[in-house]
């Protein structure tokens, strides 16, 4: 038996196939579901969603939302995502550093509001490298 795992941005479809595994960046830490779970809502933190299709392992980059886990599907409702294979890694490299610098900066000058916009944008960034990496 498999999953229907499901992933759905405001304005898109990212993923809508079967899977064996799934394993969900949750707000409590890495949540793995497997055929015939119990039923779950869990809040998502920014992170990498993997799925597992047979042998193979699908990254995708997620940027918060819920997941909710019945009847041996899996719908995530998230704030946006990427495929991992769809990120140039070395873009991802590169706006990393960015967000990285960008972080320091704001925790330098002693700006709440910066701080958290600066974490925010340093965790998509780093989501979005780490999803690169199969």
């Amino acid at each position: 038996m498999t999953l229907t795992v499901r992933v759905i941005t405001p304005d898109k479809t990212v993923w809508d196939q079967d899977a064996q595994e799934v394993i969900l960046p949750s707000g409590s830490g890495q949540l793995g579901i497997l055929t015939d779970h119990a039923p779950l809502l869990t809040n998502l933190d920014i992170g990498v969603l993997r799925v597992r299709t047979e042998k193979d392992w699908k990254s995708i980059a997620v940027m918060g939302g819920f997941a909710e886990v019945e009847n041996n599907e899996v719908k995530v409702l998230v704030n946006g995502a990427e495929l991992g294979e769809s990120i140039d890694k070395e873009t991802a490299k590169a706006d990393l550093e960015t967000a990285q610098n960008e972080l320091q900066s704001a925790n330098a000058s002693g700006d709440r509001l910066a701080q958290i916009k600066a974490n925010s944008n340093y965790k998509k960034a780093r989501a979005r490298l780490q999803a690169t990496n199969k």
